[in-house]
């Protein structure tokens, strides 16, 4: 048992090292993508000072509160893309790689998952610099009790999570379909809207927000996120962390019993 432990943990290891050699290998990329989103912020607090122009408080939150909320959601904005599983999934089955993949002696899931973690890391890791950015030019404050970031870092890792095996179910609609692009597309447009990257989920009005909570995306960036910027206060963890907690224990089951289903009828197109 102690030896299957250790060829596991050499296994993922390894799939884990290869996530920032990726990074490394595409730098341009990241710092083309680091200029954009100062773009974002720029134009984003712009737009919430000319909303709170002739008001002092939209959905409860005063303008100094939600431009806090929402430059913090943008440093972990990696949160609320979720994760690669789906455009990785319709890669290896357009390209034929998938029956490489199913073929390794290692659970693809949980290697999925790994890299998706480790790629969650660098990707906020490689945000620092737009903090910095946030903190400079728009005043952008983080709290400095121990336990709020604790109790941040738990709630990120559940919701992670949650959207990892979210993202799981859909790619597994990729073994029964030709292209999984479109359905990718639409679940990255969701996610940006209903995870509050792009407004605080307590402006939304009550239907909306019954929705937002009721679909997974939440679970990744406004609960996390709320919680570092004070909107929720660390006497609602219990409630928060049950509810992601349950959220993570359905879909795990259901992406374990989708995938299992569906890499019965995988069909390799390339090669």
């Amino acid at each position: 048992m102690v030896a299957s432990l250790k060829r596991n943990l050499r296994a993922y290891g390894g799939m884990a090292a290869v996530v920032p050699k990726m990074f490394m290998a595409y730098s341009i990329w990241v710092w083309m993508g680091l200029f954009v989103q100062i773009i974002a912020i720029v134009i984003l607090v712009a737009f919430w000072r000319a909303v709170y122009s002739n008001t002092t408080t939209v959905g409860g939150l005063d303008l100094q509160t939600t431009i806090n909320y929402l430059l913090l959601a943008q440093v972990f904005a990696a949160a609320a893309a979720g994760t690669n599983v789906i455009y990785d999934i319709g890669d290896l089955m357009r390209e034929g790689g998938i029956g490489i993949v199913l073929l390794r002696p290692v659970d693809m899931q949980a290697s999925f998952y790994v890299s998706n973690a480790v790629q969650l890391f660098i990707d906020t890791l490689l945000r620092l610099p737009l903090a910095l950015f946030a903190w400079v030019f728009f005043g952008l404050t983080l709290p400095g009790e121990p336990a709020v970031w604790l109790a941040f870092l738990v709630s990120l890792l559940l919701g992670h999570a949650v959207m990892f095996c979210f993202d799981w179910i859909i790619g597994c609609v990729g073994f029964y379909s030709t292209e999984i692009w479109g359905l990718s597309v639409l679940r990255y447009g969701m996610g940006l809207f209903f995870s509050g990257a792009l407004i605080p989920l307590d402006m939304m009005p009550d239907w909306l927000r019954t929705i937002a909570a009721v679909l997974p995306f939440s679970q990744a960036l406004y609960l996390p996120v709320s919680i570092l910027s004070g909107i929720t206060p660390l006497g609602e963890l219990p409630r928060i962390w049950l509810l992601q907690l349950g959220y993570l224990a359905v879909l795990l089951v259901a992406s374990r019993a989708i995938f299992s289903r569906a890499v019965r009828v995988v069909t390799v197109q390339g090669g």
